[in-house]
């Protein structure tokens, strides 16, 4: 007897497409959802649209891919636009948190809005019991936890889907690593075997970001400072293409030295640049949180964090203020930490605490004048 029916987002990639194997093979009733939430034309963008391998967009490269995968493997397939929602729910807060100064992280609220909000209603509607993604994490006992392939790990991703849009998802490549997915997809003869993982901003791709964001906000050229000295040491093109930590891309000249970016002053336009990677400047001690996803409810106050992808786990103190807003702390100093990207919670078992935005960055308890 079937396990239920599960409706799972088919991207086009090589893990998707090992997900809906998986599942079929565990005896659950498959079908695949393809979701296309970019229109380069219908949102304005002329510039820059990329045309791929085949001569037409990537976009519909990946549903012909999706659809080959889903007729290899003998399942439906559906496709639905969520163009609208996507623009409306995380492209405007990609630009509004842009226009703030911010490193905002799109992926993220694309999980949250788009993948377990907007998919998961269209997945009720076809009946579904479940729906699956190739995300690598893991859940048991309705909670969240890391993959098992912890290079791949992608729990910081999804830290904004709540407890409930998390209770009838399946992630079927929790256990298992990158090598072994290709594997199967090798052994199943799918057309994603070795189709490189997508990169660059959430369903919108690689793109020569200077280029697409002139699409939508104006560039401000200005000064670039360097912090220690106060000296201007170059121009910027623009604030909104500058994260904290950045070292590629800074037009400096005369200095043979290695310069990041420390900080942004909105009100004059001046982007501040230290000299050397391990420069005071780049440390800080705590931070504020908050847009909070709270996923266990002990509220724990020793734990650890990841304040950007890919980073090592820091051990961190958390005084809950109320369900709204965290204050974490790290006293010996964590580099490049950012206002606008997420910060997570982990327990010692991989388990996710909770998500969050960081509002504010400080060091000694104090709030830093050039962030």
């Amino acid at each position: 007897m079937s396990k239920g029916k599960v409706i799972v987002g088919m991207s086009g990639g090589v893990d998707s497409s090992v997900a809906a194997i998986l599942l079929k093979n565990q005896g659950y009733e498959v079908e695949g959802l393809y979701m296309r939430n970019w229109d380069s034309f219908a949102n304005g963008e002329y510039n820059d649209a990329p045309v791929g391998k085949t001569g037409i967009c990537p976009q519909e490269e990946d549903y012909n891919d999706a659809k080959a995968v889903c007729e290899k493997i003998g399942i439906p397939l559906h496709r639905k636009d969520f163009v609208k929602e996507y623009y409306d729910y995380v492209f405007k807060y990609f630009l509004d948190e842009l226009k703030k100064g911010r490193t905002p992280n799109p992926d993220i609220m694309c999980n949250k809005y788009i993948k377990f909000d907007q998919f998961a209603k269209e997945a009720e509607k076809l009946g579904a019991d479940y729906i699956a993604t190739g995300h690598y994490a893991k859940i048991e006992d309705d909670k969240l936890y890391k993959a098992g392939d912890l290079n791949k790990d992608q729990t910081y991703f999804l830290s904004q889907v709540s407890k409930e849009q998390l209770s009838n998802v399946l992630f079927p490549l929790g256990d298992i690593d990158k090598p072994e997915v290709r594997k199967i997809a090798e052994e199943y003869g799918l057309i994603t075997a070795t189709k490189k993982d997508s990169t660059g901003i959430c369903f919108i791709g690689e793109r020569n970001l200077t280029s697409f964001l002139s699409n939508y906000l104006p560039n401000t050229p200005g000064d670039m400072v360097n912090i220690d000295t106060n000296e201007v040491v170059g121009k910027h093109i623009g604030l909104m293409y500058y994260t904290i930590g950045q070292r590629r891309g800074l037009d400096v000249g005369g200095t043979a030295e290695r310069m990041f970016v420390v900080g942004k002053n909105l009100d004059k336009n001046i982007l501040y640049v230290c000299t050397g990677e391990e420069n005071d400047y780049l440390i800080t001690t705590s931070c504020i949180v908050n847009e909070l996803n709270i996923l266990n409810d002990s509220k724990i106050e020793k734990c650890f964090a990841k304040f950007r992808y890919r980073q090592e786990d820091i051990p961190v103190n958390v005084e809950w203020k109320n369900e709204e807003e965290i204050i974490v702390t790290y006293p010996e100093g964590v580099k490049r930490v950012t206002p606008g990207q997420a910060c997570v919670l982990y327990g010692e078992d991989g388990e996710v605490l909770a998500g969050g935005i960081i509002k504010e960055v400080r060091k000694d308890n104090e709030k830093l004048w050039y962030l």
